[in-house]
């Protein structure tokens, strides 16, 4: 069974398979619009997924690692790179518009080397450790299951150390300490340290997404709407 479809390979009549976005993402490339490239994990891996109470089907990491070194091909960039990072988004689909109820990773493949990638890219490192601490900030909340009560605390001290009222105050130096904050609490509460290594980071990332199918607000979004728990 093939579990990983490029934008190019699908079609609007596909949404049972690729979910509404990923196929209306696979008709839009297949129309020449101008699409960034990515690809799409179908409903299928999700539902193999939840069969294997929440362990990866066989094969699937190996697709993903196919489609993203093709992914890497068309950017001319490589995931975690520090000289030029590729980051990705590992967002949700379902055949139904589901808004809201699952979860997405965005600026997946930032790590200690590529967010000095991040900064040469943009010549603005104050926006790169913004993104980072983000970043983590997001991964542990949606991927380690992190309270984000505890990152925002440590926002609201860090503001209050530096006298400023509002987060654009912090400056890059600030936001470097900060990201070290958020990686400690990362370890404290989740029990490991935050991943460096980007396809690891994206493993986690797919299985937090699929796991949000099963999640309490997506189980009591599709009862009120009658779409059956199946569909992935």
């Amino acid at each position: 069974m093939k579990y990983v479809y490029a934008f190019e390979e699908g079609s609007k009549e596909q949404k049972f398979l690729l979910g509404g976005k990923g196929a209306n993402l696979a008709e839009m490339t297949k129309l020449g619009l101008p699409v960034p490239p990515g690809f799409t994990i179908t409903t299928e891996a999700c539902n193999a997924y939840m069969a294997r109470d929440h362990a990866l089907p066989d094969g699937l990491m190996g697709e993903v690692t196919s489609a993203l070194e093709a992914l890497e091909a068309k950017m001319g960039k490589k995931l975690g790179d520090e000289g030029d990072p590729l980051l990705v988004s590992v967002r949700s689909g379902a055949p139904f518009s589901m808004p809201g109820m699952m979860d997405t990773v965005l600026n997946l493949g930032l790590n200690d080397a590529s967010v000095n990638g991040l900064a040469k890219q943009t010549s603005n490192e104050r926006f790169a450790l913004d993104s980072y601490r983000r970043f983590v900030q997001m991964f542990g909340k949606i991927v380690l299951d992190v309270s984000g009560d505890a990152f925002e605390s440590a926002l609201e001290a860090l503001r209050k150390e530096k006298g400023v009222k509002t987060d654009p105050e912090l400056d890059a130096g600030a936001l470097r300490g900060l990201v070290e904050t958020f990686k400690g609490i990362v370890r404290a509460e989740a029990g490991l340290e935050f991943p460096q290594e980007p396809h690891e980071q994206l493993r986690f990332a797919i299985e937090a997404v699929f796991r949000s199918w099963d999640g309490e607000r997506a189980r009591i979004y599709r009862r009120m709407e009658k779409i059956p728990d199946d569909l992935g």
